[in-house]
């Protein structure tokens, strides 16, 4: 019985050594630099030119509530002394209630840019994204990585140069893309 049972684990383990290596050489993984292609691709100078000219236009709002800001409170420390204890008091609190719109102001101004980036460049990702299937389709390859974050921080730290040659994508999605180095 021993026997029998040691035979049994020893081909089970046998076994599962063929699949996992059949299955290691079955998975291909490509990796590419999609900050690169979207970089590269000519709709690009466009909507950075379309989200310069969006933030130009916040900030110069922004700017406009500061100064009337400002305005107030230099209106307020000339007039401190002639007005009463609760004229005062009623002041500072509309001068705070400003205060706080143009906080809020700025965090809305800072999310309506962040909303209209991803407007914008949706659609280029929803095509970088079809590239990135028909080169993955093309090739073979069971996973694609993003080799950076969206802040440039690398996600990949190590790839042999034979396989960066073999796998890295990036300059085929470019070429499917119609996009040249």
């Amino acid at each position: 019985m021993k026997k029998l049972s040691l035979l049994l684990i020893s081909f089970f383990i046998a076994f599962s050594t063929i699949n996992v290596a059949k299955a290691q050489q079955e998975m291909k993984i490509g990796f590419i630099n999609p900050q690169a292609v979207l970089a590269k691709m000519p709709e690009m100078a466009a909507i950075q030119k379309r989200l310069q000219n969006f933030a130009e236009q916040k900030q110069q709002e922004l700017l406009q509530q500061e100064q009337n800001l400002q305005a107030a409170v230099s209106e307020y420390e000339q007039k401190a002394g002639v007005r009463t204890e609760e004229a005062n008091q009623r002041e500072q609190e509309r001068l705070a209630q400003m205060q706080q719109d143009l906080m809020t102001a700025q965090q809305e101004a800072e999310a309506a840019l962040q909303q209209r980036r991803q407007e914008l460049l949706s659609p280029m990702f929803t095509q970088i994204g079809s590239a990135i299937d028909a080169v993955a389709k093309e090739m073979g390859l069971t996973y694609v990585l993003n080799t950076t974050t969206s802040s440039g921080d690398q996600i990949i730290l190590y790839a042999s140069q034979e396989y960066q040659e073999k796998y890295d994508i990036t300059d085929e999605v470019m070429q499917e893309l119609g996009v040249f180095n």
